[in-house]
This record gives C-alpha cells, structure tokens and sequence, in this order.
C-alpha cells in the first residue's frame, strides 16, 4: 500500500481511510454456497468472483471499483452469500454511492455474524459516512466488545488501524457540527472537467479564469494503468468560459511525462504551476508560463526539497513567501517537528532564493498531520486539511486567520457539509471568498473523484443574483471596477484585484511588461511579475490597507503609472485596468499617477519618492539624453491666475527633484497650464481628480 502511495503523487490526499485501516482482510468467498443455488449461472459467477477477487485484492479505489461490477454481476445469481455481501460493501464505501454500503454489510452481519471480524467496525463506518451517528457509535461499541484484538494477533494486523475509540470521538464532534452546518451549494463541474476516473487536486488562479489540476483519466502520457487500476497521473488544464461552465480540459503534454504528475500549487496570477513527482523520494517542482508555453519543470531548492517526503505549496501573492507541507524531523533552524506531515515557511532571498524554511509552528502544527496548505491572496488567510483534534474524520479543512500582529489565530474547522468522515483535503478559495474548489467522492459524483465547486451562502441574507456596482477607489476615473456580491462569502476578504491587457498604444500588440508594485508609504517593492508575452494579460492581487504604486515598462515604450489607494477596510472588488503603453517618440506624454502634493501647495509629499525615481531611471539610465517638458495641471476650482501660479510650482518641484538627483537642467523644462487642457469633465469630482494632475512630454530623444 505505502508503494503505491509514494508512486502515484497525490493519491496519498484522496486514499480513504478505511483503505488504510482495514483493506488488509481479505476473506475468502464460499464457492460450495454458490453449488445449492441454480445450476444456470454457476459458471459466470464463479469467473465474476475470481475476477472481483483480483481487483479487491488490490486495496485501491480504481481496484474496488471494478471489482463492484464483477461482485454484483455474481450476486444476481446468489444474494445471500455473507462473504460476497461484506465485500461488496466495502466496494460500495469506495464509492461515491456509499449509502449502499449499509444495506450490504447489514445484510452479510443478518447471513453471518462471524462473516468477518471487522463487520461490526465496517457497519459503524459505513453509518458514520452517512452521517447517522447514533448508529455507528452503537457498531462502534459492539466491536469493541468483539475479541479483534486477539483475532488481528492471529492475522498479524496493527489493531492500531482500527483506531475505534477516535472513531467514536468523530461521531461525536460531527454531531455538534451537524446542527450547525456550513450554508452552501455543492456542485459538480460536470463532465466537461470531470471523468470516470479521478480527478482532483484543482488550482485556479485569483479570479477563476484558469484551472489546472490532476487526472488519472484514459490517455495519459504514461500509457498503461499503474497498480492502483487507474492511468497515470497527468496535468490538465481549463479555461472559465462563465457561468461556472469551464471548458473541455487540454493534456498539458509539455508538462507531462511517463511517470506520475500532479497540480498542487498556482501563483494567484496563475503564471508560476507548481508540481509534485512522487519518486525517487517525493520532490516539489515549479515550472513557468511564458507566452502560452510553460517551461520545463525545475526542482526547487534544498532548503524546500529534502530526502523526505515534501507534498503541497503555496506561493503568497506578492511571492516573498512560500508556505509548504514536509515530513522532516526538524527545520533549518533546528525546530522539531510537532509531528507527521507540519507546514513550514520559506522566504525569499534578494538574489530570488527560497531560503532556509521555518516550521511554522503552533496553533497550525500538531502532533497529527497536516496537508495541503493554501494561503489565500489576501496573506491573511490559511486553509489547509489536518487530522488534529476536531476532525470528524480523517483529514478535515480547517482554516486560521493572521492578525495584525503577524500571529496565526486558532484553527476553525470550517464545517459540515464541507468536511466528510472522510478525508478532505486541497481545498482552495477564490480572490472574492465566495467560491471554493475541491476534489471528493461524495454522492452525485462522476468519477471515483471529482471536481466540485463550493458557493458560500450569507448565514443572515438570501442568496442573491450576481451583479455590477461601481466602488470608490483612487483610480476610479480610469478604472472600470466590478463588485462582487458580497452576501456570498466565506468571510470579509479584504482583497484588490487589478487586471486587464497591456498593448501598443499604436497598434494594439500585446506587449509583455515588468509591473513593479510599491508600497507608497513604505517605499518598498510590494510585488513583481510581468504581464504574458503573448496575450498581455496581468493580474495583480493587493491586500487591503496599502497606497500603490503601479508601474508597467516595456523596453522602447514610457512607462505607465497608476495609484491605487486600498483603505484596511475595503472588502473584495476587482479593477479592470487596460493599459496602452506609448513608444519612445518626440510629443509623447504620459500622466505621472503617483505624484502627491500637499494640500493647496506645490510640496511634493515623500509618497511621491518612488514616481520620481522612476523618472530619474528613465532619464539617467534608460534615455540619457532625452529631453521632456514636465506639465501642471489642476481642475477649474479657483481662478486662472492662482491656478496657473499652482501649477508651474507643482511642476517645478518636479524638476527641481530631478535636478537634485542628477539630470542635467538644460534637459528639463517645465510649465503650469492651470485648467487650459482638461482630459475629464470638471462637472464632478471624479474628472476633477483626473485633470489635478502632472505630466510629462518627450521634447526631443537623441
């Protein structure tokens, strides 16, 4: 079982716990039952069991699948055969039709309560499944009080696995959770995404737009079916065509190879896929999307990847943090693991570097495992799955929140009917909160997996349509904004997204672009990342609380600025933000975004600083002898002449900073044109703020 588990990447997250605890017995079918029954039959039922036989044996989902179909094939002829009963339950918990379970190892327990000595534990499980706790408690206690101590001696079974007092305690917690249930829709992505086989491990980007995840579906680069009876893992991707319709999935052939690989981290704007291959030792890669070609994976460094088993990762949206799940007895720093599978941390150096990984500790680390870490993009929210106290059975997700402090906060199961008996794990959640994807068996399924979409309902509010508002923000005149509705919702996200399309000015080319993101108050780089070289598309994710900075450059074109300004409060909304870059040519002008005045006065504010040094580049190092004209403007509150003075000051101060830090004064030139040349209406205080502003123009370029 550990083999195949360490073969097949993530199979290890979606093995149900009863494969681990009990798919050792193998009893064996009585044939001479089957000779009393009707002679027509006999033949094909003893060549159904046989085959049944072979699959079970294999102690795998794909395995008891298809051995369900021979069992039943064969109880069509003899329905009252305790063994063939026992074994077809046991089929039916592997599956996403596990109420059927109850009925058959009743019925084997009615025919024969000696059929095996794990019924009464396999009856308690089957009803802990399906949520009628009272019940399995009962079975629970009645196998308790069975001599299958002496019994797992004789088989040379771990009683261990049959942790039946912990099953117990399961019970009882989702007992409490199910008078409080989570309120949501649960639906499946259809056929479109999901096979007859397993899929699973989904990640997304921030918005929803692109999905990646793991399939053992037929045509996989590995070709054959692996031990488990089902194809080797493969990396697919989809596309959101709306409407949570996505499109039919496409092998990520590049990517893929004879051996198993699996999705199991995304960067928020989906340019960076991390991957994970099971051999030789279980190792996380990451591979890169360039234009519309991904980049051979690499394997990450030492300090992530070591001779232990390291699984899940993920990035935090200004990519200085790495959050990822490891089995190491202890971390760089010498800290000891608190036990199993922990989740570490590892930061980034200043020459790109992953450093030396940090255990992240308590309250998220336990003496049980932990898995599948995911760090929303607000970096300020943790889901991730573990079998810590509070579980209702195996891995469950639970979720902690930072505070402002830095400090992780209690972890909250996040519930029922999100959380199973079974085990739940790689859940992740959209930018906007109202929308989480995971990977279960769970009835009205496709597959032996599938992929499953969660809406988050308001406990206090009825469900309401999607709609589009327009939010305040500091980019507001140039910016079309979305509004998410915000009675769907996990929990306040206090997010930002901007996104949208950098071209030519001139002839609509998509353009890549490095974008810098600066926090303003700080004067610190936020972020880095570019814009896809061949669609121009970006995608930037900016936590609340912060004044940014936002700067495109492409070389051969001006660089392009925008601000904006994300109070603590602000809850999740979405910015669409085109941005036309305009080449190097004498006329052309750009608006600096990022310029601040005191109120009234031409003083420029520190705020300003990382604007200005951007000019100072262009005009130093890029274009040395460019020569620009900076230009003032205001709105047409006030008179011309008190405007037209406020301007030329504002202006000069400009050239005046420009000057001080090392551009030669007869390259610069500056004029204040008050209200003279509006680019908005001044009829409200929307196009009021855009005509306040400064620009500067190409003179000449030699």
């Amino acid at each position: 079982m550990n083999r195949i588990i360490y073969i097949s990447a993530l199979a290890i997250a979606f093995v149900m716990m009863f494969n681990t605890s009990y798919s050792q017995i193998n009893i064996q079918i009585d044939k001479n039952e089957f000779k009393t029954a009707e002679k027509t039959g006999y033949k094909e039922a003893m060549n159904s069991i046989k085959i049944g036989d072979e699959y079970f044996c294999s102690f795998s989902t794909g395995g008891y699948q298809k051995a369900l179909t021979e069992y039943l094939s064969a109880n069509t002829y003899n329905s009252n055969n305790a063994a063939l009963n026992y074994k077809i339950g046991i089929c039916y918990l592997s599956s996403n039709e596990k109420k059927k379970a109850i009925t058959y190892l009743e019925k084997a327990y009615s025919i024969n309560p000696n059929v095996a000595v794990d019924i009464k534990y396999l009856i308690g499980r089957a009803y802990q499944i399906n949520y009628k706790h009272k019940e399995a408690i009962s079975n629970y206690n009645d196998f308790k009080n069975t001599n299958y101590m002496a019994e797992f001696k004789k088989m040379r079974i771990d009683p261990a696995q049959y942790n039946v007092d912990a099953r117990i305690k399961e019970c009882e917690i989702a007992e409490k959770l199910k008078d409080k249930p989570v309120r949501v829709f649960i639906d499946n992505l259809g056929s479109n995404v999901n096979s007859k086989y397993s899929d699973y491990g989904p990640v997304i980007s921030t918005d929803e737009s692109m999905m990646i995840f793991t399939s053992r579906r037929e045509g996989s680069t590995g070709g054959e079916m692996d031990e488990d009876n089902q194809y080797f893992e493969d990396l697919y991707i989809s596309y959101n065509e709306g409407d949570n319709k996505w499109a039919i999935p496409t092998n990520m052939k590049t990517l893929n190879t004879n051996e198993h690989d699996a999705s199991v981290g995304l960067s928020p704007d989906g340019s960076i896929l991390y991957t994970f291959k099971g051999t030789p030792d279980g190792n996380l890669y990451e591979s890169k999307l360039k234009g519309d070609s991904w980049s051979k994976p690499k394997l990450l460094n030492k300090n992530i990847n070591t001779k232990y088993h390291e699984t899940s990762i993920s990035i935090s949206s200004d990519g200085k943090l790495l959050y990822f799940v490891s089995e190491r007895p202890k971390d760089e720093f010498g800290t000891p693991s608190k036990g199993g599978k922990d989740i570490y941390i590892s930061e980034r150096t200043a020459k790109g570097e992953w450093g030396p990984a940090r255990n992240i500790g308590a309250p998220i680390n336990t003496e049980y495992d932990e898995e599948g870490v995911f760090i929303h993009p607000d970096n300020r929210t943790m889901y991730f799955s573990s079998k810590r106290e509070g579980s209702i059975g195996g891995y469950d997700i639970f979720y902690s929140e930072m505070d402002d402090n830095g400090e992780w906060g209690e972890p909250v199961n996040i519930g029922i009917p999100i959380n199973t008996p079974e085990d739940d794990v790689f859940f992740i959640v959209a930018g906007n909160g109202r929308f989480a994807y995971m990977s279960s068996d769970r009835e009205g399924g496709i597959g032996m997996q599938d992929i499953w979409r969660i809406t988050f309902l308001d406990p206090e509010k009825p469900m309401i349509a999607g709609t589009e508002d327009n939010l305040i923000a500091s980019s507001k005149a140039t910016m079309k904004t979305v509004v998410k509705q915000e009675t769907v919702e996990v929990k306040k996200v206090r997010l930002t997204i901007m996104k949208g399309t950098i071209t030519d000015s001139e002839t609509g080319k998509p353009l890549e672009s490095a974008i810098e993101i600066v926090d303003l108050e700080k004067d610190e780089v936020y972020a880095s990342l570019e814009s896809n070289a061949s669609t121009g598309k970006y995608l930037i994710s900016l936590p609340s609380g912060k004044n940014y900075g936002i700067t495109a450059r492409t070389e051969g074109y001006l660089f392009h600025s925008e601000n904006v300004d994300v109070p603590a409060a602000t809850s999740y909304q979405e910015i669409i933000k085109d941005i036309k870059l305009k080449p190097i040519n004498v006329g052309a002008k750009i608006v600096l975004k990022n310029i601040f005045f005191d109120f009234n006065k031409a003083t420029l504010r520190d705020i300003s600083k990382a604007e200005l040094d951007n000019l100072v580049k262009l005009l130093t190092v890029d274009y040395p002898n460019m020569s620009i004209e900076i230009g003032g403007h205001t709105d047409n509150v006030g008179t011309l002449e008190y405007n037209t003075k406020l301007s030329t000051n504002r202006a000069k101060s400009v050239v005046d900073y420009l000057i001080e830090h090392g551009v030669a004064k007869e390259r610069l030139s500056y004029n204040g044109y008050a209200y003279k040349e509006p680019i908005a209406t001044n009829d409200t205080e929307e196009g009021r703020q855009e005509n306040r502003r400064v620009e500067f123009k190409i003179i000449s370029v030699k």
